[in-house]
């Protein structure tokens, strides 16, 4: 029995936490909105791409100096790391306070933003220059969804 403890408690040790999966998905996520990639963002980090490899699948730990580094980098606020967090992780409204991008809509499940779909739909908006032309695909997008 004791022995089953120590296994139980060695393989819990080496699993990512449920928060250090969560902030390294959402490194990816703004890295992958940016048209970034992994072996860019290493480069102006100082890492090499296996290194942001690991943040993001969770298996090695963010820290603090190297978290405030990600957010210069991918030019988001801290908090946004923390965004949609879960609340059985700590998340919900007092994520809020960290200044991110956190907004609670209605319908509107996290899954949405991980997809491939999403990310090239808004990579391809913001590369619409014409603010004119931007505004009228916003508006287009906007008239074909169902009405609520």
């Amino acid at each position: 029995m004791a022995s089953e403890d120590v296994v139980e408690r060695v393989e819990r040790e080496h699993r990512p936490s449920p928060i250090d999966v969560h902030v390294g998905s959402r490194v990816r996520l703004r890295r992958t909105l940016l048209g970034m990639s992994q072996e860019k963002l290493g480069e102006a980090l100082g890492l090499t791409f296996q290194q942001v490899q690991k943040y993001e699948r969770g298996v090695n730990r963010i820290g603090a100096s190297r978290l405030f580094d990600l957010s210069r980098v991918l030019d988001v606020p801290i908090g946004f790391f923390f965004d949609d967090m879960p609340p059985e992780m700590g998340g919900g409204q007092s994520n809020r306070r960290f200044g991110g991008f956190q907004e609670v809509q209605d319908g509107f499940e996290d899954d949405t933003l991980h997809r491939r779909e999403t990310l090239e739909l808004v990579r391809a908006y913001y590369r619409i220059t014409d603010p004119s032309v931007r505004k009228r695909v916003f508006d287009l997008i906007k008239s074909l969804a169902p009405s609520e």
